[in-house]
């Protein structure tokens, strides 16, 4: 890899390929995942793998790895995180040098502002552009902006690294599980690269195309697709509240009919029992609404119902909302029907 060209992600730089093109890769059996033997030898393969950003969501991931016999090492900022990180066979390091020497390193991170400091450092501290060898992937799990995702290809491609965009479908239960759905992006050859990492994190990875900005951009109209859904049958239950009925009877019969998706069944779920626990929290919900509506805008593509979503979300964080889950939906409905049900700070 280390002699291999490389070209920016610019969204004109390369011909999109057609949609029928667009490919599928499953690790193992449509409904399996690889067995953890074969997936250990595949992963230790990769040497070293890189790993920043340890939420809730990284954590889970990083975790799997190591429990598939990847040898990971992840840059943390907070000393108390490295006790915890080490129980679960991932070497911790304050020092984001000690990934430099990784052939793939991981960023699972909140927002475009996250994912650039790591990238292109600051502050006398250097980042993985400058950091990491010729021939080294970066691995981008985050949600971000496709233009993000473009800048942050193109600097690792001016400077001879490899980039993949691989957001996923999930919350942290599911990521705990396995159960994320990765939307993957960027040279076929670095894809490759990545697939025995992305084969242990996930139940599916689909290949959407040679430039990564395009996955993240299926990433954010996905997760608007979602919101919408959630605010819609957070209306709907609440008219059934209002009218003194038992909305889990309702999301019953919606989800067994019409309305079977994974969004609907476990969302709906949640809603109908006030179940507002943090998976997606508000404030990552509403950052994620701003950017695809900033992406419809630019798009010259209105979408009036993800308006609506944002509007709710800032009305459920000026309410002191920030740390539920984006089932909280539910909640914000209720109160604006003249409900009060679920005290604020009832997280479960």
């Amino acid at each position: 890899m280390p002699g291999h060209a490389r070209h920016a992600a610019d969204p004109g730089s390369v011909r999109d390929r057609p949609a029928a093109e667009v490919r599928e890769t499953v690790g193992g059996a449509p409904s399996e995942r690889t067995g953890s033997a074969a997936s250990g030898v595949r992963l230790a393969a990769q040497g070293e793998i890189g790993f920043v950003g340890l939420g809730r969501m990284g954590a889970a991931m990083a975790a799997n790895l190591a429990a598939d016999g990847g040898r990971v090492v992840a840059y943390v900022r907070a000393p108390e995180q490295m006790e915890k990180l080490a129980t679960l066979g991932i070497r911790p390091t304050t020092n984001i040098a000690d990934l430099f020497g990784c052939r793939v390193v991981i960023s699972m991170l909140p927002d475009d502002a996250a994912v650039g400091n790591v990238v292109f450092g600051g502050d006398g501290v250097r980042g993985l552009g400058t950091g990491l060898q010729p021939g080294a992937i970066h691995l981008s799990m985050s949600t971000i902006s496709t233009a993000a995702a473009s800048r942050l290809a193109g600097e690792h491609a001016r400077l001879g690294q490899g980039y993949v965009a691989a957001p996923v479908f999930g919350n942290p239960q599911a990521a705990q599980a396995r159960q994320l759905f990765v939307i993957a992006a960027g040279d076929p050859a670095d894809i490759d690269c990545c697939q025995p990492i992305l084969d242990s994190l996930s139940q599916r990875t689909f290949v959407v195309g040679d430039h990564p900005w395009h996955a993240n951009l299926i990433k954010l109209l996905g997760n608007m697709m979602s919101a919408t859904a959630l605010e819609m049958m957070s209306e709907a239950v609440a008219v059934f509240l209002k009218r003194g009925l038992d909305p889990q009877l309702f999301i019953d019969v919606m989800t067994n009919t019409m309305f079977g998706g994974r969004a609907h069944r476990i969302y709906g779920d949640k809603i109908a029992s006030q179940s507002y626990a943090p998976g997606f929290v508000l404030p990552l919900v509403l950052k994620d609404v701003r950017l695809a509506l900033a992406e419809a805008e630019c798009a010259g593509s209105p979408m009036p119902s993800v308006g609506v979503v944002r509007d709710r979300l800032i009305t459920g964080l000026s309410r002191g909302y920030a740390d539920l889950d984006w089932s909280a939906l539910g909640l914000i409905a209720a109160e604006e029907a003249g409900l009060y049900l679920v005290p604020p700070l009832t997280v479960g």
